[in-house]
């Protein structure tokens, strides 16, 4: 890359050219055809100079006009500025220049329409790097002396002609303005505000400026201290060298900031440009930000709803017991038969109890059975057991007592119930405590009633029971003597898998055989919860699709905006804006659109998923979803946005300013 050129100060010396062209050509190359408009152009600008470009139409004076400006390059020749080769200058290096040297006036006015007269003022400030109110009070100050302190806060669309001309004028002084360049700047203003942006660009002239007129009307032309005419892309008439009425300017107070402060105040400019552009499209913002909302409210309300199926299915595996081993009968190949295989005896739940680790082995049976209370009769399930089945299941008694060993040794007819039981069987205001029940013609007393469980996560009740010592329900109700399971609790978890092994060596050391099976409740809840956080990832993945669509909204949205804005983009790039400038504004308008969704999306997600939850569904609100939610709403902003960003930054000046 090219050094840029020091453009600091002009240099005062009449003897080195401001701007210097050697045999420039300009080719257009339109499909095939190739048209030749400027055909070795050589000319010198000197400082303090005022000149006029004039021709008829046709004869290239605009695209000499372009290229003297840095807004088009030559086809071939040298273009010089204070002795220093620019015909090389990258993209970046041009509108350096354009920003600290130039100034255009253009026939159109080509101010922005949804900004104030004072924002068109700042914006090549803007791009130099000048702090906000440094550039307000300077925009003002220039526009007050253009007569335009009453027209401030107006678009161009209040303003007639002659001021939006001024105003192009005022914004082409913002950063000194060294060199004017003036493209017809009164062919499209009635005689009187033509007159008055002549008057005005003779003052400037005269003030030291480097004036450069284009025009086709001689009138104007005469105005000026030098003449120069084109005919057919060539040089017909060069008055030569004009004498500056005073010294040359030099540069101007409206210096750019610091490195640093210059990428801040870029950043933050971005960001207010763009706010102001979705701004003046409310409707189409709207459309946009919707897409937005709904992903990420989607990503929020499914794994709010994932997460909370997953909490209740694990709290109600977790109820069964994590550090529990289920000792069932039967060989590992047989399923479905359960406690009709008689191979699990009482006395091996007593030989699993003395193994280490074990803090309780419980033995079980169970079956089917009419309680009466009263005229109320009530089928429940009885689970026959041993007195260390609160402490195996972690299942307290809430009222009373749980029977003890020597209960189970005196074959004593006490039983536990469950709420279930005692919502059926009793009347209400009736305590269940002390009074005697029926059970298959067998008078038990009831002692005590378990704490409320709910449901397990196949649905069964497991309040719909009566508990009662082993040796009473298989000898008076049940009659047999085998066990329908063995519970075993351990004391750690850590060395469950341990602790199952040394009971398959037992058990089978004892029955001589592998006649039973064990089911590991820590590896269910692993599997389980593997399993949950699977559906869980699965429900997040099909709302982002939603978050996916919503980003190609933006991407349509932005590149219809590039398209709509060529225009104001060409007019940027004109008083300056590199092709950082506008890859960070249209960037910044589609993240701050997607950061926006994104916030009421979380809003709209949280409220959504608390409405679900009233409804009886388990709701699980957590960090994680929220910041996954907006971050992936900022990564859409920032992904769908750059390509017509990027679009946006490589339009050429000349196309986008000529772009209806």
């Amino acid at each position: 890359m090219k050094r840029e050129p020091a453009i600091a100060a002009l240099a005062p010396d009449r003897a080195t050219p401001l701007i210097e062209l050697g045999d420039v050509t300009k080719t257009f190359q339109r499909g095939e055809l190739a048209v030749q408009v400027l055909h070795g152009i050589s000319l010198a600008i000197y400082p303090g100079e005022f000149v006029a470009i004039m021709g008829a139409s046709g004869s290239g004076k605009t695209t000499l006009m372009n290229i003297l400006g840095c807004l088009d390059r030559p086809t071939t020749g040298t273009y010089r500025f204070m002795g220093e080769d620019v015909s090389q200058l990258d993209r970046d290096a041009l509108a350096r220049l354009r920003r600290e040297a130039f100034g255009f006036v253009f026939q159109s006015y080509n101010l922005i329409a949804t900004s104030t007269a004072l924002e068109n003022v700042e914006v090549p400030a803007m791009y130099a790097g000048l702090g906000g109110e440094a550039r307000r009070a300077r925009a003002a100050g220039l526009l007050g002396t253009l007569g335009l302190t009453d027209r401030l806060d107006h678009r161009p669309n209040q303003l007639s002609g002659g001021q939006q001309q001024r105003v192009s004028i005022a914004r082409a002084l913002m950063n000194g303005g060294d060199i004017i360049l003036a493209d017809e700047p009164t062919g499209a203003l009635d005689s009187k505000s033509g007159e008055e942006v002549l008057a005005l660009l003779q003052e400037l002239a005269a003030r030291g400026h480097t004036v450069i007129v284009i025009t086709h009307a001689p009138e104007v032309a005469a105005r000026a201290q030098r003449v120069i005419e084109l005919k057919d892309g060539r040089v017909v008439r060069d008055d030569g060298p004009g004498v500056p009425a005073v010294a040359p300017a030099r540069r101007n107070e409206a210096a750019p900031a610091g490195e640093t402060r210059a990428m801040v105040n870029d950043f933050v400019e971005a960001m207010r440009t763009a706010a102001r552009a979705l701004r003046v499209n409310v409707f189409r913002t709207s459309l946009t930000l919707l897409g937005i909302v709904i992903g990420v409210a989607s990503v929020i309300v499914m794994l709010a709803v994932g997460d909370g199926a997953k909490r209740a299915v694990m709290d109600r595996i977790s109820g069964l017991g994590t550090n529990l081993l289920l000792v069932r009968p039967g060989a590992p190949n047989q399923r479905g038969q359960g406690g009709s295989i008689a191979t699990l005896v009482p006395d091996d739940a007593s030989a699993v109890a003395e193994l280490p680790n074990v803090l309780a082995a419980v033995p079980e049976m169970s079956g089917s059975v009419t309680v009466r209370f009263g005229n109320a009769d009530y089928q429940t399930q009885i689970l026959a057991t041993s007195a260390a089945y609160p402490l195996a299941r972690n299942w307290p008694v809430v009222r009373g007592t749980f029977f003890s060993d020597s209960d189970v040794r005196g074959y004593a007819a006490v039983a536990v119930l469950g709420q279930t039981v005692i919502k059926n069987l009793f009347p209400p205001g009736v305590d269940p405590i002390g009074q005697y029940v029926l059970v298959n013609n067998v008078l038990f007393q009831v002692i005590g009633v378990m704490d409320a469980r709910g449901a397990t996560p196949w649905g069964a009740d497991q309040d719909d029971i009566m508990i009662m010592p082993l040796t009473t329900g298989s000898l008076r109700l049940l009659g047999k003597p085998f066990l329908r399971d063995i519970t075993v609790a351990v004391e750690d978890v850590a060395q469950i898998d341990a602790t199952q092994s040394a009971i398959e060596a037992l058990l089978t050391s004892r029955h001589r055989a592998t006649d039973f099976r064990i089911r590991n409740m820590a590896s269910i809840i692993q599997t389980a919860e593997e399993t949950q956080n699977t559906l869980t990832v699965l429900l997040g993945s099909i709302a982002a699709i939603s978050l996916l669509v919503g980003g190609i909204g933006v991407m349509n949205i932005m590149l219809v905006n590039v398209t709509e804005r060529t225009r104001e983009i060409g007019i940027r790039m004109a008083t300056g804006a590199r092709m950082r400038d506008i890859l960070q504004q249209f960037l910044g308008e589609a993240v701050l659109v997607s950061g926006l969704g994104g916030l009421i999306g979380i809003g709209v997600g949280i409220g959504a998923a608390a409405l679900i939850g009233t409804f009886g569904r388990p709701i699980e609100f957590s960090a994680a979803p929220v910041a996954i939610a907006f971050g992936c709403a900022f990564l859409t902003g920032l992904v769908f946005g750059f390509m017509p960003a990027r679009k946006a930054a490589r339009l050429d000046p000349v196309v986008a300013l000529a772009a209806d």
